[in-house]
């Protein structure tokens, strides 16, 4: 049973933004919705109004799939906050595409993204908007009644800590970015616009008082909650990538970052001392009993979180209908809609061993060694392969009486990506990561999956790289795992209509970061563009 529930009605339209950050206004959507002055009389109705910072990462509003969207103006379908990471962190690489003619889609395979994009503009919305609802859980209930009890001090340091990770999201897609927190006045003028050094800084200092302060749980004992280790895998990704978000000139010149990464990894790992042992069961439908290495998931339920996003969208867009076999596979209705193709760059990473080989292609041939899977023309619904990582099924092989939405949770955070950070952060000169250690986080994922160990040789960033595709594809870390790894624009490293043609080719190296939205930088003299936008 999933204990967090979602925002009741009358907190579920609180929040809205008149424009993506606009001025900060926070007001209902609907002027008749009861205002949260005169229901924030107890510690439950913040209990309540806090599931709505985390129902912000479920959904887009609180009325069904794609009514109602808590944003003005962007979709509720692509423009879900889970669902829009896919968009920015998977399509823009090698481990999907989009074969839709939906909009300015193709430009993110395409590497040729501009300012005025809208699937740009609804991540940078729905970043902002999560962060802002945090904000105002912090204001309202730092100076509540309340605000002294040991309840209230956990949730408001559990909506600190999904702001941090918003914030996080947003330093790493878009860099300099407008900066605001509880201490800001609502109805001010548009926020400052940070710098990324500077960003950097307040987030990882807001991650250390989190985990020093004492008012999270030291591990979560109720399903969907956050605890301190959601808050060290989102400080240890900050510092992992603190050569790219700095600035500085190699490894040796972040080694002090590693340092961190490899303590955290290192006390994620003794909380989490074991892999779940079936790495499918991760992605099925039950995968809520899977708390021995899902530090996080957000939640999906066919009744409570209706969507078209989140995995609803993973499931249904991974194969194109029309074949019952799959859909019964999947445990969803037989129309699915063809929304993801991979890149057969990616798919040649994978042995035949390897249980997290999961790719199918055209008539349902599910063996890559022996099916084309060239994707020449990647617009073909039915040409390209996708994955069948997610489904709707229970581990026993049974599926959830309702199908039109799944109950797969989404792992956000788990502890297999703390073991390749440990190794990472040893292969890139941390003493807090000894080889021995490195080696043996990065054997267990291996073994888990059915591989052999690694030999001394193959112990290797080059090889790194790779497992972290197998490990985690589709868990949106690609696209910051290739460009800390040099391999995002530059020609190093190819895949099939990287910038725009079949055989790939590097783009302008402006395409590591996004461009903060047109219409923010239109509406908000306060911000600057990114550099070559």
């Amino acid at each position: 049973m999933k204990l967090i529930k979602i925002a009741t009605a009358a907190f579920a339209a609180i929040f809205a933004f008149t424009s993506c950050v606009g001025d900060l206004n926070v007001t209902p959507i609907d002027p008749s919705v009861t205002l949260p002055e005169d229901v924030l009389n107890s510690e439950d109705a913040y209990a309540r109004l806090l599931a709505k910072c985390y129902q912000g990462l479920c959904v887009s509003g609180s009325d069904g799939a794609n009514g109602g969207p808590d944003i003005d103006g962007i979709d509720g379908g692509f423009g879900q906050y889970m669902r829009a990471m896919f968009y920015m962190n998977e399509y823009t690489t090698d481990e999907a595409s989009c074969p839709w003619n939906d909009q300015t889609v193709a430009n993110l395979h395409g590497l040729s993204w501009t300012p005025s994009d809208v699937f740009v503009t609804a991540m940078f919305s729905r970043i902002y908007y999560q962060i802002q609802i945090c904000n105002e859980f912090i204001r309202r209930a730092s100076a509540s009644q309340f605000a002294d009890s040991q309840t209230m001090k956990t949730y408001i340091a559990e909506a600190r800590a999904l702001r941090a990770l918003s914030y996080y999201h947003a330093i790493d897609m878009f860099g300099n970015v407008p900066f605001a927190t509880e201490a800001n006045s609502v109805g001010s003028t548009g926020p400052d616009q940070i710098s990324r050094g500077d960003l950097f800084e307040w987030i990882d200092d807001e991650c250390k008082n989190l985990i020093d302060g004492g008012q999270l749980m030291k591990k979560s004992n109720v399903y969907g909650r956050l605890d301190e280790n959601f808050v060290k895998m989102v400080r240890a990704h900050l510092n992992l990538n603190a050569r790219v978000y700095l600035g500085l000139a190699n490894d040796a010149a972040a080694k002090q970052y590693y340092d961190v990464v490899g303590t955290l990894c290192n006390e994620i790992m003794a909380a989490y001392p074991n892999l779940h042992p079936n790495w499918a069961e991760l992605f099925q439908a039950d995968n809520h009993s899977a708390t021995d290495e899902i530090i996080f998931a957000v939640q999906s339920d066919p009744t409570d979180t209706q969507t078209y996003g989140n995995t609803e969208f993973l499931i249904m867009a991974s194969f194109p209908g029309g074949d019952t076999a799959i859909s019964n596979y999947l445990g969803v209705p037989d129309g699915g809609w063809g929304g993801i193709n991979v890149m057969p760059q990616f798919i040649d990473k994978f042995d035949d061993a390897d249980v997290r080989k999961c790719f199918w292609g055209p008539k349902g041939s599910k063996d890559a060694s022996t099916s084309p899977y060239s994707l020449l023309d990647y617009k073909d619904f039915k040409s390209g392969w996708s994955a069948y990582k997610f489904t709707n099924r229970y581990k026993d092989g049974t599926f959830p009486a309702v199908k039109d939405f799944p109950e797969t949770d989404f792992p956000l955070l788990r502890s297999a990506d703390a073991y390749l950070m440990l190794a990472e952060a040893n292969l890139r000169g941390s003493d807090k990561a000894t080889k021995a250690a490195g080696m043996a986080a990065w054997n267990a994922v291996r073994a888990r999956a059915g591989l052999p160990a690694l030999a001394a040789a193959d112990y290797t960033l080059d090889n790194l790289i790779d497992e972290r595709g197998r490990e985690l594809y589709w868990e949106f870390w690609r696209r910051s795992d290739l460009i800390r790894f040099d391999l995002f624009t530059t020609g190093d490293y190819l895949w099939a209509w990287k910038g725009g043609v079949y055989e790939g080719r590097a783009v302008d190296k402006k395409f590591n970061l996004m461009p903060i939205p047109a219409a923010e930088v239109n509406s908000n003299s306060k911000l600057s563009q990114n550099e070559g936008y």
